[in-house]
């Protein structure tokens, strides 16, 4: 019975597997049907294997897929027919397979026939933002020319959820439309229809098992994973699954930095609140709070107990926290941890290994067990990446000398030295000590950096003052003046050695004139850091009657003309100081300038000569972290500025003088503190906080007020047309340039010759939205006030014009600092009624690290 009921089942396959497989008769002989059956298998040998309705897969592929070789012998029917079918389906190429034979004698020729599925022709991205096709095509990766299958749809819909999921859109769905393409053979259009519903975000978190935490802090704990709530104005509320798993170990970190050392994550849900929202419910242990016992230290040879216990600021009884400890053992971002002390010293392979030793009660007993090692000394420094500056333009910057101990805190000071530099991506300075030879203490110190555009070039129109002002500006940063005559060099000038070159035009034509040059090196000498600069410039404004070359010619007296030329050379050298911190600077310039004007109302006095000789003393102390968006630091400076007192041995009775014998010599003294300081307060969320003073006066109440040096408070502080030489611009958002005078002063004459006293203060957020070496772009939010005062006796520091806005920020290398403020001036100024309530202002090729506006 069994051996019938066997051979039924032989039969019923060898039925399915020819049917499948298909017979042809040959000339040669005719088998019966019953001839080729899983009852009756003949081995045949494999004569010719041949592909039929393949257009573009390779038919020799198909046929190695299909192991049916020339000459091979093969049982007919067996596993090895139907496994061809079985392999090739296998493939998800086609929609058919066939597999035909024809016999001649002992020969059996195999055909294998299949349908290809379609191509993909194009994938057409509908119902989002021509931006987010973008996004979307670069994770999808160009799939022409891929066969359409189910694994194309399910690959394509999976990428496309998980992307949208990832920014919020967890209810993503996605309809994949074939039709196809008549325009091309065998081929199939995508039409992918995604909605993305609406970003999902958390409606309420609610935790259970915690005693010692209320939910209120366990929620701060959760900082990329916040509530729906009005007063959550930091922090993303749209729920991120990867986002909430790193939350989630956050929390139990800062739980167990607190002194539960056994705190957990038991289990968490969430679940869908409604189409939008979401519901989390964590489960805590807390357990129990533990504290500091006995610390010890063993291994420790160069500096004794008593002075590692002072650096480590933890004793017996403080609140456990396994993050603090090593936080003061070796994370402290101040550097006063004590690998700092060890790592300053040489010692590279510095560790310690904090072990605890008991755990007795609520008490845990810690032996911190230091391995020294040896102290380490600087081989060789290296530099790679800098293809265009000069490797000792890096080098004379780096604290870290062949033949030094090892230090952490050189190799930081070195990395911020080239940071500043401006010629490399701040982001990308990558020092590592390398080679390290423990049997000699050697070491070396390997600085990676990657070099970034530099040069800027500030071209721009505006109109102002009735004409178009056009302004040419061309800023090398990495100037060689050595290579000046290297005709190869010029890329498109001499590059490389760090020295700065600053071409500089402004015109309207024949109304207003302004052309400046500036040379600076850093290093003059070559030997030590003493940097040496010179500028010189000259200006023309006037109502151009008779134009540039016929402005001497110009009658005095004709009230039609008026017109100031200015024409100024200063030189400046300065160095870095030792004491208090290698951060200051000391520097003197010398200044020349020389005014001529004829009918002109924007000083004190409208027509004469007038020559500015004087003497700048400038204090300086820069700790800055980055030049573009600092994150840290300081930036101080304050400025000594005064003439000869001419007054005193002139002979001039200025009772009775002319305004150009009073102004002839011009003399005053003068003084200024400026301030900023960085501070990360949140995330990236960075507070910049700046003040500024200035002061000006005279060394002979007769003589009175100098008409030069004066401040213009208000609008945006850019140097525009209307700047010109003997004036200082310092911007106030809010108001319009120029517009805080002096209460009780006249409104035009205030406007025009500027303010002799000063103050500013602001207190500004930001945050980065690109930080890269093509681009920095970060927004802002601010709050100022300033005003400006004729005499010390009216001088009240804190009665100042406020105002508030936002702006943003970007910086481009070829083009500086753009910037784009909207600011709302809350005090009137009497006289003006413009001059504040809502102002955009606009910047462009602002000083980076040196601007104080």
């Amino acid at each position: 019975m069994n051996r019938y009921f066997l051979a039924l089942i032989f039969c019923t396959i060898s039925s399915a597997v020819l049917a499948q497989v298909g017979r042809q008769a040959t000339a040669t002989q005719v088998l019966p049907a019953d001839s080729l059956s899983y009852l009756n298998p003949k081995e045949l040998t494999i004569g010719a294997v041949t592909v039929t309705g393949s257009q573009y897969l390779d038919k020799d592929v198909l046929i190695k897929i299909s192991q049916l070789n020339k000459g091979d012998k093969i049982t007919v029917p067996s596993d090895a027919t139907s496994n061809v079918i079985k392999n090739l389906w296998l493939q998800g190429l086609f929609d058919d397979v066939k597999l035909l034979y024809t016999l001649r004698n002992d020969t059996i020729n195999f055909e294998i026939n299949v349908k290809e599925r379609p191509r993909l022709s194009k994938m057409n991205l509908k119902g989002i933002r021509k931006g987010e096709v973008e996004d979307v095509q670069k994770k999808l990766k160009d799939k022409t020319g891929k066969i359409v299958n189910e694994n194309l749809l399910n690959t394509t819909t999976a990428i496309i959820k998980k992307h949208f999921a990832e920014k919020g859109y967890l209810n993503t769905t996605v309809d994949i439309k074939q039709r196809k393409d008549a325009g091309e053979a065998n081929s199939m259009i995508l039409d992918v229809y995604i909605d993305k519903k609406t970003k999902v975000k958390v409606n309420s978190i609610a935790f259970t098992g915690n005693t010692a935490f209320k939910d209120a802090k366990l929620k701060k704990y959760l900082k990329k994973t916040r509530e729906k709530k009005w007063y959550n104005l930091f922090g993303s509320k749209k729920f991120l699954r990867d986002k909430y798993e790193e939350d989630k170990q956050t929390l139990v970190s800062k739980m167990q930095g607190n002194g539960y050392r056994d705190a957990e994550v038991l289990s968490d849900s969430v679940w869908k609140n409604n189409e939008e929202t979401v519901n989390i419910k964590i489960k805590i242990y807390e357990g129990p709070k533990y504290y500091f016992g006995n610390i010890t230290w063993s291994g420790n040879a160069k500096y004794p107990t008593k002075i590692l216990n002072t650096l480590l600021r933890i004793k017996k009884g403080d609140v456990f926290s396994e993050e603090e400890l090593n936080k003061r053992l070796s994370g402290s971002p101040n550097g006063d941890d004590i690998s700092s002390l060890y790592l300053n010293d040489g010692y590279l392979t510095y560790q310690t290994d904090p072990v605890q030793t008991r755990i007795h009660n609520d008490t845990i007993d810690v032996d911190l067990r230091v391995y020294e090692g040896p102290q380490y000394t600087i081989n060789n420094v290296i530099i790679k990446g800098n293809e265009v500056t000069n490797d000792k333009v890096i080098r004379r910057e780096i604290r870290t000398k062949p033949g030094q101990k090892f230090s952490k805190e050189a190799i930081v000071r070195s990395t911020q030295a080239i940071t500043q530099l401006g010629n490399f991506d701040e982001q990308k300075i990558d020092p590592r000590p390398t080679n390290i030879n423990p049997n000699d203490g050697t070491v070396d110190i390997l600085y990676n950096v990657v070099e970034k555009p530099s040069d800027q070039i500030e071209l721009s129109g505006g109109f102002g003052g009735g004409s178009i002002v056009g302004t040419l500006g061309l800023t090398f940063n990495n100037f060689s003046l050595r290579n000046i005559f290297n005709l190869k060099a010029y890329k498109p000038l001499p590059k490389g050695d760090g020295e700065k070159l600053s071409l500089r035009g402004q015109a309207n034509g024949k109304n207003y004139q302004n052309f400046s040059f500036t040379y600076s090196e850093p290093w003059f000498g070559g030997k030590k850091p003493v940097n040496f600069g010179i500028t010189a410039y000259t200006q023309l404004q006037s109502n151009g009657n008779n134009g540039l070359n016929g402005y001497a010619a110009v009658s005095k007296n004709d009230p039609a003309y008026y017109g100031v030329t200015i024409n100024g050379v200063s030189a400046t050298i300065g160095k870095q100081l030792k004491w208090p911190d290698d951060y200051f600077n000391l520097s003197h310039t010398l200044s020349f300038d020389h005014y001529n004007l004829v009918n002109y109302p924007g000083y004190l006095f409208s027509n004469g000569k007038s020559i500015n000789i004087k003497l700048t003393e400038t204090l300086s102390r820069y700790s800055l972290d980055a030049p573009i968006f600092p994150t840290s630091g300081s930036n101080i400076r304050i400025t000594a500025q005064f003439t000869p007192p001419y007054s005193l041995f002139n002979n001039v009775n200025y009772s009775i003088a002319t305004a150009q014998e009073r102004y002839h010599f011009v003399e005053y003294y003068k003084a200024k503190f400026e301030g900023q300081w960085f501070q990360k307060i949140y995330g990236k969320l960075v507070l910049k906080a700046q003040s500024q003073f200035g002061f000006l006066s005279s060394y002979n109440s007769a003589v009175g007020q100098s008409p030069f040096e004066r401040f213009k408070l208000g609008g945006d502080g850019m140097q525009s047309y209307q700047f010109l030489q003997g004036s200082e611009i310092i911007g106030l958002r809010g108001y319009e340039n120029f517009d805080i005078v002096p209460l009780g002063s006249n409104i035009n004459t205030a406007s025009t010759s500027g303010s002799p006293i000063f103050d500013k203060f602001q207190l500004e957020l930001r945050h980065p939205v690109i930080a890269s070496q093509s681009a920095t772009i970060f927004l802002l939010a601010f709050t100022e006030g300033g005003n400006t005062w004729n005499s010390f006796n009216e001088f009240a520091p804190f009665n100042i014009r406020r105002s508030a806005g936002i702006g943003a920020r970007i910086f481009l290398p070829i083009f500086g600092l753009l910037g784009l403020d909207y600011g709302y001036g809350f005090d009137a100024i009497p006289g003006l009624p413009t001059a504040n309530k809502g102002h955009f202002h606009f910047s462009i090729a602002q000083s980076l690290s040196g601007s104080f506006n």
